[in-house]
């Protein structure tokens, strides 16, 4: 009995650690100044004193504005592709950076940063009128998912980017042994968050993501009411999708989002 007894206490002690510590599993916050981040096209937005992200300007007309929410490691000013792929396409691209990330101060959380993404959803509207495309990112799925339901007259479409449907079911896969649902603080559900979203969205998978297996973006594409679209990159890994498509794959990405027409 005593053996027993110390098992399950030792148990409940690690169960309170990973309680207690998950911030740490989940956010891996990369800091730096606003200068190290301002370079090539890329400038403080909205202002260097009023640091919410990056932007870089399309050389020709402006189509619209996508807001890209990054991953859960490093800052927005290490997503410099973003920028580049798409100012190609006309659009002015904000390289959204949370609470805790960069130069900003602030807490990590799901709170936090999607009340924060929420904001900038809404200053971005403000200052750049519509359409107003959100671009997220890992993690930056569930943070974009979570903003656009509140703001979705503000949001013309959403390009989801190796998402998954609610994080619970991820956790599970990752640690098997763990009762995740009772323990998980942060739930980014982007099921249950775009269930009745009604704008264009374009889910893409990674066909070698260890990290979130493409099972979980297909689950929320499954999820989802119309217009949706599922897009697999194929021999793509979690952190190397990006080498697998070109300039074509992204003019098809927002032309479905802007206009309707069917990516690739």
């Amino acid at each position: 009995m005593k053996l027993i007894l110390k098992f399950t206490i030792a148990c409940l002690i690690g169960l309170a650690g990973v309680a207690m510590f998950q911030d740490h599993l989940l956010y891996f916050p990369g800091k730096a100044t606003v200068a190290d981040m301002v370079s090539g096209g890329l400038r403080a937005w909205p202002a260097a004193e009023d640091f919410r992200g990056l932007v870089a300007e399309p050389e020709g007309a402006t189509r619209g504005t996508a807001i890209v929410f990054h991953g859960n490691a490093g800052h927005a000013g290490h997503r410099e592709h973003y920028a580049a792929a798409l100012t190609r396409l006309g659009l002015r691209v904000i390289l959204a950076e949370y609470p805790g990330y960069g130069p900003r101060g602030g807490e990590v959380g799901e709170k936090h940063l999607v009340d924060d993404a929420e904001q900038s959803i809404v200053q971005a509207h403000r200052l750049h009128g519509a359409p107003l495309l959100l671009v997220g990112e890992s993690l930056g799925a569930g943070v974009a998912a979570a903003a656009a339901a509140r703001q979705r007259d503000k949001v013309a479409g959403l390009l989801l980017i190796t998402p998954w449907d609610r994080l619970e079911h991820l956790a599970a896969f990752h640690y098997p042994w763990l009762p995740v649902r009772w323990l998980l603080r942060d739930r980014y559900d982007n099921a249950a968050h775009l269930a009745s979203f009604g704008r264009p969205v374009l889910v893409v998978v990674a066909e070698r993501d260890s990290i979130v297996p493409a099972r979980f973006g297909q689950a929320l594409h499954d999820a989802l009411g119309p217009p949706k679209r599922l897009v697999t990159v194929k021999a793509a890994g979690h952190n190397d999708w990006l080498g697998h498509v070109d300039d074509a794959w992204w003019r098809g990405a927002i032309s479905f989002l802007l206009e309707g027409a069917v990516p690739p």
